[in-house]
């Protein structure tokens, strides 16, 4: 909380008229939020501040003006794409803009509903976290269209070079490739860590995956890559497993219906139910938590295995937050069991080939 500013309301009497000149008169509402806090977390930059900037600003229709305390310009690229969406007016930068701005009306602060979601119940015209999913479709859907028609004309460009330095004879079989279209797999993607809570046998999980029958796609995302371009490759996906932490948040970029596994290490079963499981399940995603044995943690070569670390980790939470942070998130990796791990992502196989086999029957013929 160090890190927000504090905001004074002052009430201005009207009859005071002319002493209070504004500089900037605008006639429509403004909402004030602050950029500080949290944010640089992806979890709580969605959390604390995308998700109730939308709740907040959602009844106004666009026609509202963002003031921002703590302005960074990197927020402001970051998620400019939404914010375009929520509002037809430039956010000002409370800190930089030193004229008076005069509003027929001010919400101050915003309205969280609970982790990730957005109750219909509290919103105008029942909107739900499905309709926040459907403005990040439009949101980046110009971009992402940018993104592939750049990977096309590449492609095209280096088609053209192969054929012009290859044979004639060469050239039908060139063509030939390039117009086939096999069946697609199903679309399997793996969102990495590094450091800690990270999948130490990850190259065996992909391996065992293809095996299966995923196209796999390994993302590690970073925070400097563009969110577009994340959403691109999860929005594109069938199934996303990763290991609970921040990056989890980026399930909401998967279509309804996808499969969401989310792998728990020891001590962190409360929070990956209460963060992640329960918001996806509420977006329609079909969710599957994953707890790992005490053998699939890094923590099991440290400690005795009668150790309440490893078997009682509840008991270890409940000396406080430094505790479970030092021990299970700061200090742990994953070795998954990839014997039990394989009968999730078969169910997960099977119930994506089923849906897609589904889709195709009802589409006209």
């Amino acid at each position: 909380m160090d890190t927000i500013d504090e905001l004074s309301l002052i009430s201005k009497k009207v009859k005071l008229g002319s002493a209070h000149t504004c500089d900037v008169q605008h006639d429509v509402p403004a909402v004030f939020f602050s950029n500080g806090g949290y944010t640089g977390n992806v979890y709580h930059e969605f959390n604390d501040g995308i998700i109730p900037l939308y709740i907040t600003s959602q009844r106004f229709n666009k026609k509202v003006v963002f003031v921002i305390l703590e302005y960074h310009d990197w927020w402001m690229m970051k998620y400019g794409d939404i914010l375009s969406r929520l509002s037809d007016f430039p956010a000002i930068d409370f800190r930089g803009d030193n004229r008076t701005h005069c509003f027929p009306e001010a919400v101050v602060g915003l309205k969280i509903h609970d982790e990730l979601t957005v109750d219909s119940k509290l919103m105008e015209g029942n909107k739900s976290i499905v309709d926040f999913r459907n403005l990040m479709d439009k949101a980046y859907w110009p971009r992402i269209k940018g993104l592939i028609q750049d990977e096309e004309r590449e492609a095209q460009g280096k088609l053209r070079e192969q054929i012009s330095s290859s044979p004639l004879s060469e050239t039908p079989l060139i063509k030939q490739e390039v117009q086939e279209n096999p069946k697609k797999k199903p679309k399997l993607v793996i969102v990495s860590r590094s450091g800690s809570r990270a999948i130490t046998n990850e190259n065996l999980l992909v391996k065992m995956a293809e095996e299966i029958g995923f196209f796999v796609e390994v993302l590690k995302p970073a925070k400097t890559t563009e969110l577009a371009k994340i959403y691109r490759v999860l929005n594109g996906s069938d199934v996303m497993i990763g290991v609970h932490g921040a990056a989890m948040t980026h399930f909401m970029f998967l279509k309804s219906g996808s499969v969401f596994i989310q792998a728990v290490p020891l001590g962190t079963n409360w929070a990956a139910e209460t963060y992640y499981g329960e918001p996806a399940r509420k977006l329609g995603l079909k969710y599957i938590g994953y707890e790992i044995h005490p053998r699939e943690s890094s923590l099991y070569e440290k400690y005795d295995k009668n150790d309440p670390i490893l078997r009682d980790p509840a008991s270890i939470n409940e000396k406080g937050w430094e505790y479970t942070k030092k021990i299970y998130l700061d200090s742990q990796n994953v070795k998954l069991d990839l014997r039990r791990f394989r009968k999730r992502l078969l169910r997960s196989y099977e119930y994506t080939v089923s849906k897609s086999n589904l889709r195709l029957q009802h589409q006209p013929q």
